[in-house]
């Protein structure tokens, strides 16, 4: 929360906006740096990566908070980056990586904190340890060539994992306490 806080008031709005969208998407800095309008779909929020790093074209989704961060970005017709840079063409590397470790310590993360690739990586745990996305999906998300990549989020899965099955100890004790009431009630529980 506090790095996509501080983000959201860079004063430069591209370079918050750049940041904040690596976050929201997963996609690594070479990605988003390089990305096109052309390789944008807002209708059906998806974004057409060319060139990753895996070797083929891939498709991702865009949840709705990239989507909308896309639709608020400034456009200069004459140019076909996403995020553009202050001297025409597309935000600077140095910029970036700049920006990014002020934001970094502004939000109060660690020194040793590597905001893009990091940002990548924050996108991945969040997802692997929530219980709700498998490795397949996070895989496909992260346009990983095999998922011997993805596995090393893996770790933070068995969180949710445990999670998971601790549900079914509180149903099981649940039951149990419902049977042991309607025993002292009287009632048969078969």
């Amino acid at each position: 929360r506090a790095y996509l806080k501080t983000a959201a008031a860079c004063e430069n709005s591209v370079i918050g906006a750049f940041l904040t969208f690596e976050l929201l998407t997963g996609m690594r800095f070479g990605e988003v740096r390089n990305l096109t309008w052309s390789a944008v779909d807002l209708h059906h929020n998806a974004i057409h990566i060319r060139n990753p790093k895996s070797g083929s074209d891939q498709f991702i989704p865009l949840n709705a908070e990239a989507g909308d961060l896309l639709r608020r970005l400034p456009r200069d017709p004459d140019n076909p980056f996403v995020f553009q840079g202050s001297k025409g063409g597309r935000v600077g590397h140095a910029t970036a990586f700049r920006y990014g470790r002020a934001i970094a310590q502004a939000a109060g993360l660690p020194s040793g904190f590597r905001p893009n690739h990091g940002l990548r990586h924050c996108f991945a745990s969040a997802l692997a340890s929530s219980g709700q996305v498998d490795m397949y999906v996070l895989q496909k998300l992260l346009t990983h060539k095999s998922p011997q990549m993805t596995m090393r989020y893996a770790h933070l899965h068995d969180d949710a994992l445990r999670r998971g099955a601790s549900v079914m100890g509180k149903i099981a004790k649940a039951a149990e306490a419902a049977a042991w009431a309607e025993k002292k009630g009287g009632r048969s529980t078969t």
